[in-house]
């Protein structure tokens, strides 16, 4: 971070099908990553992609700052045509590649809302991220929780969601001190609903005193 510039690095983690590479979209405020509705797993391959700037986003000490975001978007585990060793190798290499020296600010595990988080397959992706980012995995993590109108339509404000959650889940959120945010696909246009996710993630990597996560 320069004196009026922030580079915020985030890495998308999930099941196949959660919702990843819409979320990478908004979260940038393109159409860069390729997302669809698709009866196997779309993402083959990990992709870094930079935002446009973002000017006067916040002020520090009396300055404005300029943000930009760059998001690596992952494929999904269980995935339909990699296996395990193949998609964590993947993404290994692209965390070295695209956040060895900068550093990651966050893995942002994508959770559709209206799936459970429960039983083997929502374990893959945490997994994953312990196994890449390592003993200090629970300060760098947090969750963005997709189809979030899902939640509205069945009558219940996110408070009430996550009280009726599963154990896994609020297991979980309390390991990576409740970093969640969610995202909603009607409620807001996407730029407001971009720079409402943006700010809470701020929030968390000011947290974190701005630390960042090394790769070698």
């Amino acid at each position: 971070m320069t004196d009026n510039k922030m580079i915020i690095n985030l890495a998308l983690f999930g099941r196949t099908q959660s919702g990843k590479s819409f979320a990478g979209n908004i979260l940038l405020g393109s159409a860069d990553f390729r997302s669809s509705f698709a009866p196997c797993s779309v993402t083959k391959a990990c992709s870094l992609c930079r935002s446009c700037h973002l000017h006067s986003f916040m002020r520090r000490g009396g300055q404005e700052i300029t943000l930009q975001v760059r998001v690596l978007d992952t494929p999904g585990y269980p995935h339909s045509g990699l296996s395990m060793d193949c998609v964590k190798q993947e993404v290994k290499n692209a965390l070295i590649q695209h956040f060895g020296q900068e550093g990651l600010h966050l893995a942002l595990l994508v959770q559709r809302a209206d799936v459970p988080f429960c039983g083997q397959e929502a374990s893959y992706p945490v997994q994953l991220i312990q196994e890449l980012l390592g003993h200090s995995w629970k300060n760098h993590t947090a969750v963005l929780f997709t189809h979030a109108e899902k939640i509205e339509e069945a009558g219940l404000s996110e408070n009430e969601y996550l009280s009726e959650a599963s154990d896994t889940l609020l297991t979980l959120l309390n390991s990576i001190q409740h970093r969640y945010v969610f995202q909603y696909k009607k409620r807001n246009s996407y730029n407001e609903q971009r720079m409402k996710i943006l700010e809470r993630i701020v929030d968390f990597i000011k947290e974190n005193c701005y630390q960042v996560l090394t790769f070698k």
